[in-house]
């Protein structure tokens, strides 16, 4: 639960990676993290849908490195190409919108009653509120980073003048006056993503195009998981992301599913 002086958000620590030292394994340790809202005096912690879904991110992240299988600590789990080591987290939201799965857990927790079918149908609609928006939205953030980190030009121009014109390609609606999206950009400037944000939408073509594939053969195909875990999870940075992406698919990434996912498309 949130508390003074912890963090806000949400996150995955390794405190021990998995490695093989003369022989000797080491289990790996992962933690996840959260912030979930705290039980009250009349009730118990009743997560949001939006909690559930990160804790599903997190766990994602955690097994990279629970399934890491290299011999140097320094190539597994989220030890990975930087635009590839979300595609393991954000997967793993997909099932959070699974009615299967939603049943065998998510019950009312006065009456044990399963979730209603029509809550599903509800969540899985409201999903794609604002789709394109948020598509824009995050896009203007990717290209607003990378044209701070491209720069090679001394910048005569105020923060605020040169965000504006780098993120004019993708604005929907009209700048605030005496606002400044990048000096609060912390993401860039002080949480490592410097000219990296773009990998959360990377991410998200990659993961609905894999997700696809647990669509196709059943989210539950045991197949299809053991794939996923020894070509992807368990590999840890030991082979070139699209290499391993490729072992999995058989084939590069394709856009189209993500489109598709998003409702933009039919």
């Amino acid at each position: 639960f949130p508390r003074e002086s912890k963090n806000s958000g949400a996150w995955m620590t390794s405190y021990k990676d998995k490695m093989i030292y003369k022989g000797d394994e080491t289990t790996p340790i992962i933690s996840v993290v959260c912030n979930f809202t705290k039980p009250t005096q009349s009730a118990p912690s009743l997560l949001t849908f939006n909690e559930v879904t990160t804790l599903f991110h997190e766990m994602g992240h955690a097994l990279h490195g629970i399934f890491a299988k290299g011999e140097y600590a320094s190539l597994n789990g989220t030890n990975v190409a930087w635009d590839f080591v979300e595609l393991p987290s954000q997967i793993m939201e997909n099932w959070a919108y699974d009615s299967y799965f939603l049943s065998t857990w998510a019950k009312h927790y006065q009456t044990g009653e399963p979730i209603p079918e029509d809550y599903i149908t509800k969540l899985k609609s409201s999903e794609n509120f604002l789709s394109g928006y948020s598509q824009m939205r995050q896009l203007s953030f990717a290209i607003n980073d990378m044209a701070w980190h491209t720069t090679t030009e001394d910048i005569n121009v105020s923060v605020r003048e040169f965000e504006m014109k780098s993120m004019k390609k993708t604005q929907t609606s009209p700048f605030i006056e005496n606002s400044c999206f990048s000096t609060a950009f912390s993401h860039i400037f002080a949480g490592g993503y410097a000219a990296g944000y773009y990998s959360y939408k990377w991410a998200e073509v990659l993961e609905a195009d894999a997700f696809s594939k647990f669509f196709e053969v059943g989210t539950y195909n045991e197949d299809c998981a053991n794939s996923f875990r020894d070509n992807v999870l368990s590999q840890g940075g030991q082979r070139d992301a699209m290499e391993l992406y490729e072992s999995f698919m058989g084939r590069e990434p394709n856009s189209d599913a993500l489109f598709e996912k998003l409702g933009l498309i039919n």
